[in-house]
């Protein structure tokens, strides 16, 4: 096995924001926006995956949300993630979890029929660090293995500050509008500094390291900030309601359109390792 290098450092507001401001484990159950999330990234893997008991690497899988119903699919899943707090979660919940980092697997070569890294590319800003991770994924794939990668999208924050109902007010404005030009959050308000991606863009980062027949859908769809924004904005759950219903319909709809990539909250790449 080749000499593996040194654990690269995690950001320092990476670690806190996971560990002392938000709840991760929440995120994909409470807001009808999230279900969303969790629904729609179900149906596109389950399409694409192998047959189980095939090997699973969940990489930046936080506290096991996605772990958890592969396991139960009967997926042999081992979760990496950098947050000691997430795998002490996962790690109750009964999966197999390790500290580790998209950048620097511990995984031996070509040991993985998938790999998931359904997190850490938006919290790589540097393209170096992208591409690191995404080598990591190619090396711990079988030939033939899957490979899908989240992003989030370039315009996503322009949607969900319109659903807050605070678009409007200048600081936000001028906020969103810097991300809309740099692709990047700054991290100061509300999440960890991110990378935001086009839909071409992180199709090509897949491909340029080594994948092959990548392809790019939308998670949640073209309407999920009108979900959002009757959520946010009543006070109500709305996951019963025909609301959502509508939403998740047009979510499956749209994938016929690339066009309609832009309009999703989160995108989804999948790519394959060559034979």
């Amino acid at each position: 096995m080749p000499t593996r290098e040194p654990t690269p450092q995690l950001q320092s507001e990476v670690y806190d924001f996971y560990t002392h401001k938000i709840t991760e484990a929440e995120r994909l159950v409470t807001a009808a926006d999230g279900q969303l999330e969790m629904i729609r990234t179900q149906e596109l893997l389950r399409r694409h995956l192998p047959p189980a008991p095939a090997g699973v690497l969940d990489v930046g899988g936080g506290p096991g949300a996605h772990a958890r119903w592969l396991a139960d699919d009967g997926y042999d899943v081992h979760l990496v993630d950098p947050i000691p707090r997430h795998i002490d979660q996962a790690v109750t919940q009964g999966l197999s979890a390790e500290l580790g980092d998209a950048r620097a697997l511990t995984a031996p070569d070509q040991s993985a029929d998938v790999v998931l890294l359904l997190g850490p590319l938006y919290h790589l800003i540097e393209r170096d660090d992208r591409d690191q991770a995404l080598a990591e994924a190619y090396r711990v794939l079988r030939p033939g293995g899957l490979l899908a990668v989240a992003g989030i999208n370039r315009y996503s924050s322009l949607f969900e500050h319109a659903a807050f109902a605070h678009l409007h007010k200048e600081p936000v404005k001028a906020s969103i509008s810097g991300i809309l030009q740099s692709q990047v959050h700054d991290g100061k308000k509300a999440f960890t500094a991110a990378y935001f991606h086009s839909g071409e863009q992180l199709c090509d980062e897949v491909t340029a390291s080594g994948f092959m027949d990548t392809r790019v859908h939308g998670i949640e769809g073209p309407a999920w900030s009108m979900l959002a924004a009757a959520e946010r904005n009543t006070g109500q759950p709305f996951r019963d309601t025909p609301l959502f219903q509508s939403v998740l319909t047009a979510a499956r709809m749209a994938e016929a359109y690339p066009e309609l990539l832009a309009a999703s909250s989160h995108l989804l790449a999948l790519g394959w390792r060559p034979r």
